[in-house]
C-alpha cells in the first residue's frame, strides 16, 4: 500500500462526525450479540436441561429472523427515514435482550432471540448505509470503519459474555440491554434527523436485486462461507469443554484476529493482490482450517488453536466481501445490503442447528467436514464471477476513491449483467456513473 493510501486510510478512521462514531458504537454492541452467547452455551445446556441442538437454536432463531427481516428493512426506512429505523432497531434489541435475560426456559430464550434478530436486521442494514453516507475519507474508508466496529464487537462479545456468564448465564443478555440502551441514547442525540427518501421502496426490491449476477454471486458465496463460519462459532464451544470465562478468552483471541485482519490485513492484501485473489486465499485457508478442526476435534489444544487462527481468514473475508458487494451491485446500497444480508444470514442461521443434528446422527467431526466443503464450494461460486470483481477493482483507486475507469471496465460489468455498454439498464448505468 502506498504512503498516500495508508495516510488516507488513517484519516478515514479519525476525524469523523460525531454521528458516525455514535452509529459505529452501536455497531460494536450489535455485533457483540453474535458471539456473546458462545461462552454460555454449555451452561445453558446444563442449567436448563437442553440438548445441544436446542441450545444452537439461539443462533438459528436470531440469524434466520435477521435474514428474513432484511427483506423489509428498505421498505421501513424509505417510509420513516434512516434515523428512525436505527432507533426502532436499537429499541427492539434493548427490549428483547432484557426479556431473554428474564426467561427461565430455553424455548423462551430462543423466542426472544428471534425478536432480537428483528431489531438486528433493522439496525444492520441501515447502519452500513448511514456510515457510508456520513463518513469522511471515501467509500473504502467507510467500509473499513464499519468492519473495525464489526471486528471490535465480535472480539468483545465473547469476552463480555464470558465475564458476565461466569456470574450467571443471564448476565450477557442484561449486559447487551444496558449497552444498547446507551447506544440508543447516543444515536438519538448525535445523529441528525435523516430525510425520508423521495421514493418509497417496495418490499420486492431486495429479491429483485438478486437477479443481478454480481450481487447474487457474492450473496451465494457469503451463504456458503457463513455455513462454515457459524458451524465453528455455534458448535466448537461444546467439544472444547471449557468454563464460560475460558471460552470467553478463547473467542476473544479469535475476535482480536478478526478485528486486526479486517482493518489492517484486508486492505493491504487487496492493494497487493486484488479483491478476487485475496478472497480466494482467505476462503481456501479457512476451508483448510475447518478441515483441521474436523480432524482434531478431540484434541483440545489443536481445536482451540485452529479456532483462534480462523479469525485471520474471517477478518479478511468480512471486509473484502462487504466492499465487493457494494462495488459490484447495480442497485442502491441499502437495497444491496438488505439482499446480501438476507442470503448470507440464512446460511449462518441454519448451520449451527444443522451441526447439532449432524452430531446426533453421526459424530462430532462431521459438521466441520461439511463446513469445510461448504466454504470450498463458496470459492467455486466466487470464481464464476471473477470478471466482475476484476472490473470493479479497476474502477477503484487504492484508497477506495472512484477513478476514471477505462471503457473496458464498463463493458465487462455490462457483459456480466447481460447487455452491451450502451444498453445497460438504468440502475447499472447509474452505478457505473457513481463509480466514475
Amino acid at each position: 500500500m502506498s504512503a498516500h493510501g495508508a495516510t488516507s486510510q488513517k484519516s478515514s478512521m479519525l476525524g469523523q462526525p460525531k454521528a458516525v462514531y455514535a452509529v459505529a458504537f452501536a455497531c460494536v454492541v450489535s455485533f457483540m450479540g453474535i458471539g456473546l452467547v458462545d461462552p454460555i452455551l454449555p451452561s445453558l445446556k446444563t442449567q436448563l436441561g437442553a440438548s445441544e441442538s436446542q441450545v444452537t437454536l439461539l443462533f438459528t432463531s436470531y440469524l434466520v429472523v435477521t435474514a428474513v427481516a432484511m427483506l423489509g428493512t428498505n421498505w421501513v426506512s424509505s417510509r420513516i427515514g434512516a434515523k428512525q429505523t436505527l432507533v426502532a432497531g436499537l429499541s427492539i434489541i434493548v427490549v428483547f435482550s432484557a426479556l431473554a435475560g428474564l426467561s427461565d426456559s430455553i424455548g423462551g430464550i430462543v423466542g426472544f432471540r428471534a425478536g432480537w434478530g428483528l431489531g438486528n436486521a433493522l439496525f444492520i442494514a441501515t447502519s452500513l448505509a448511514v456510515i457510508v453516507a456520513s463518513a469522511s475519507g471515501g467509500f473504502a474508508g467507510a467500509i473499513v470503519l464499519y468492519e473495525a466496529a464489526l471486528g471490535l464487537g465480535i472480539a468483545a462479545g465473547p469476552l463480555v459474555g464470558g465475564l458476565l456468564g461466569s456470574i450467571s448465564w443471564r448476565g450477557p443478555f442484561f449486559g447487551v440491554a444496558v449497552l444498547m440502551a446507551i447506544a440508543l441514547l447516543a444515536t438519538v442525540v448525535l445523529l441528525d434527523k435523516t430525510p425520508k427518501p423521495v421514493q418509497k421502496m417496495p418490499l420486492s426490491a431486495p429479491l429483485k436485486a438478486l437477479r443481478h449476477r454480481g450481487l447474487l454471486t457474492m450473496a451465494i458465496t457469503a451463504l456458503l462461507y457463513n455455513w462454515g463460519f457459524f458451524t465453528m462459532l455455534g458448535y466448537a464451544p461444546f467439544p472444547m469443554e471449557l468454563s464460560a470465562i475460558e471460552l470467553g478468552f478463547v473467542f476473544f483471541g479469535w475476535g482480536l484476529l478478526v478485528a486486526l485482519f479486517s482493518v489492517v490485513g484486508a486492505p493491504r492484501l487487496q492493494a497487493r493482490f486484488g479483491t478476487a485473489r485475496s478472497l480466494y486465499g482467505a476462503l481456501g485457508l479457512f476451508a483448510v482450517d475447518l478441515l483441521l478442526i474436523a480432524v482434531f476435534t478431540d484434541t483440545k489444544w489443536a481445536l482451540i488453536t485452529c479456532v483462534i487462527v480462523a479469525g485471520a481468514f474471517i477478518g479478511i473475508n468480512n471486509t473484502l466481501t462487504t466492499q465487493a458487494v457494494m462495488q459490484v451491485s447495480p442497485v442502491e446500497r441499502p437495497v444491496a445490503s438488505a439482499a446480501y444480508g438476507f442470503v448470507r444470514f440464512l446460511g449462518g442461521g441454519l448451520a449451527p442447528f444443522a451441526a447439532g443434528k449432524l452430531v446426533e446422527a453421526f459424530d462430532v467431526h462431521v459438521p466441520f467436514y461439511v463446513g469445510a466443503v461448504a466454504v470450498l464450494a463458496g470459492v467455486a461460486v466466487l470464481a464464476s464471477g471473477h470478471r466482475i470483481l476484476a472490473a470493479a477493482d479497476r474502477g477503484m483507486a487504492e484508497d477506495g476513491h472512484p477513478v476514471d475507469a477505462p471503457d473496458d471496465v464498463a463493458g465487462e460489468i455490462a457483459d456480466e449483467f447481460g447487455g452491451a455498454p450502451g444498453a445497460v439498464d438504468g440502475e447499472v448505468e447509474a452505478e457505473l456513473l457513481h463509480r466514475r
